[in-house]
């Protein structure tokens, strides 16, 4: 497909050894459903150690073997948060700022202007986040990606995009173009992806199409449109 047309996502993650950590955000084929999905990979031994935990009103990274848990601090955080009618998934820690900034009366925006890129040199890994308002039997989301310029670290630049659903359109952001040493920085906008009518489906194309060696974790939620009962799936690779 054209890099500026709509992508398989089968194609976009068979082809990528290492797109780092993935947002996918949309609409079902059918159209009856907001589907989410946020994997992880790893290429230490300290990012690999980890699976994901669901906890009611969000879910949290956590160490598989505690005993192997290295340095924390930017492995460990909860990636989904809710709020009433707004789901949250990021790779870090501003999770938690964006459900605080809502508690404030401030906005998704308003929050990711306080934050920059993880402080992980020389990769300076990328911030992605995505959120879903639900309204009226429909939604609408935003995708955002705080990253350094070109690799300078003294530069944060901050991208957000506003979508309106399309069935079975979805948006996939993601930390690192490819793999590499340092890591290259997602570049461009969201790519564009079709998306299948299920979270079951979902799940089984993103996580078959991973890199076996360097996948982790992976979560998939579809909330029904009508009001209906979400689907949820997580798949861990540390079982």
């Amino acid at each position: 497909m054209s890099i500026k047309g709509i992508n398989s996502i089968e194609e976009l993650l068979s082809s990528n050894t290492y797109p780092g950590r993935g947002i996918m955000i949309g609409k079902s084929a059918d159209g009856k459903q907001a589907m989410i999905a946020y994997f992880i990979m790893g290429r230490s031994a300290n990012s690999r150690n980890r699976i994901f935990e669901r906890y009611e009103g969000g879910m949290r990274t956590k160490a598989f073997d505690e005993s192997k848990l290295e340095d924390p601090s930017l492995i460990i955080y909860n990636p989904f948060l809710q709020r009433e009618n707004i789901d949250i998934i990021t790779n870090g820690d501003q999770t938690d700022t964006i459900c605080n900034a809502l508690a404030a009366a401030k906005s998704f925006e308003d929050a990711l202007m306080t934050r920059e890129f993880e402080p992980d040199a020389p990769n300076y890994t990328p911030r992605i986040s995505g959120i879903n308002y639900y309204a009226d039997n429909d939604f609408t989301y935003s995708l955002s990606i705080l990253k350094s310029a070109d690799g300078d670290p003294s530069v944060c630049n901050r991208y957000f995009y506003r979508y309106t659903p399309r069935a079975g359109i979805g948006h996939f952001i993601h930390t690192y173009e490819c793999d590499g040493n340092p890591i290259p920085s997602f570049y461009g906008e969201p790519e564009v992806v079709t998306l299948p009518n299920t979270a079951e489906e979902l799940a089984e194309v993103v996580w078959n199409n991973l890199n076996a060696d360097n996948k982790v974790s992976l979560f998939v939620r579809a909330v029904p449109l009508d009001g209906g009962e979400p689907t949820e799936i997580i798949i861990n690779k540390n079982n």
